[in-house]
């Protein structure tokens, strides 16, 4: 019995450690693939530029046209692309745990149709036209939305669940977005920067925008943290989690915030980019398996590497013609038909 009892432990201990040591070369292995794709991004486009050139723009600046396209150009361009991939693929983990629904993405809590309607009411009626002013506007209207989709998901007095959440989120972003479609239609100048922002694009992007939405991004990566170990009891259900002794409205209403923050901040400053959120969480999963504290960081990190490489494929396959946007709608359908072929996505 002792030798029987032995082994029955050692072997789920084995396993752990088996896990935990697969997890850890994952993790390295994402890290250089991370650091490759930034290199990319900073050396490939419409224009190559080698790596020691790369590092004298870095260390040694010169006014000269290579060294001015790395500094002004590139680099903004790679910091965007780990910022908002980090958001994006945290925020759609987070999304997809407290709905419990596969398919949902960060935009489903109404944040990217509250900062388009913002967007467009800013320019159309305030006269706002730059990035720098408006993209305050996106995100006090993704907060907005957001808490408008909250109150009404907890309607009734019963809180938050996962279907009120969803459905409540989809009726405000329908709504938003024939508010904006009408009021773009009938203004020329309105319609002109949606068109701009609405494509998703991390291009012409400094590192003032970056300084407006970092606060945004850093409380949102936070709350993310802690809430983390309370999306492992809501993953076992409601009930469950309370009898766990899971305070499950604070662990939602901490859940929507950060969703919210990281959503509302990538979505302002570089417009709706479609893809990361939806895909990211089931690869992240893939790796690491159904455990949130491993799944949100790898999701951030895999959706940073996502954004960037499609960006350099854009840059170099067409000549900056396809913004980071839609290289991500090009990319990101067949792998997730891919997802959905080869793996049973309702196990959430």
């Amino acid at each position: 019995m002792t030798g029987t009892t032995a082994a029955a432990t050692a072997a789920p201990r084995g396993a752990r450690v088996t896990s935990r040591r697969r997890r850890t070369i994952a993790l390295v292995l994402l890290l250089v693939a991370l650091a490759a794709a930034s290199a990319a991004s900073i050396c490939l486009g419409a224009k190559a530029i080698p790596l020691h050139v790369v590092l004298d723009a870095l260390t040694s600046p010169q006014d000269i046209e290579q060294h001015i396209i790395v500094r002004s150009l590139r680099v903004p361009r790679t910091v965007f692309g780990l910022l908002v991939g980090i958001a994006l693929g945290i925020a759609g983990t987070l999304i997809q745990g407290h709905t419990r629904n596969p398919l949902a993405d960060p935009g489903l809590l109404g944040v990217t149709q509250g900062a388009a309607f913002a967007v467009v009411t800013a320019v159309v009626v305030l006269g706002v036209d730059s990035l720098y002013g408006y993209v305050w506007f996106a995100v006090l209207g993704a907060l907005a939305a957001s808490v408008t989709v909250f109150a009404l998901g907890s309607a009734g007095g019963r809180g938050a669940s996962p279907v009120t959440l969803a459905l409540a989120g989809a009726a405000v972003s329908f709504f938003l977005h024939g508010l904006t479609s009408a009021i773009v239609l009938v203004d020329e100048r309105g319609m002109d920067v949606f068109r701009f922002w609405s494509v998703g694009s991390i291009a012409a992007r400094d590192y003032a925008i970056a300084g407006q939405i970092a606060p945004f991004l850093i409380v949102g990566l936070i709350l993310a943290a802690i809430n983390t170990p309370g999306m492992n009891t809501l993953a076992l259900g409601d009930d469950v989690a309370v009898a766990l002794g899971t305070n499950v409205a604070r662990t939602r209403v901490l859940g929507v915030l950060a969703i919210t923050l990281l959503t509302g901040a990538a979505v302002a400053a570089c417009g709706p980019i479609a893809f990361v959120g939806l895909v990211v969480p089931h690869l992240a999963r893939a790796i690491t398996g159904p455990d949130y504290r491993w799944v949100v960081p790898f999701a951030g990190l895999i959706g940073a590497v996502l954004l960037l490489v499609a960006d350099v494929l854009g840059r170099v396959l067409a000549s900056d013609a396809f913004e980071v946007g839609i290289m991500l709608a090009l990319i990101g359908a067949p792998v997730f038909i891919v997802l959905v072929r080869r793996t049973r996505l309702v196990r959430l």
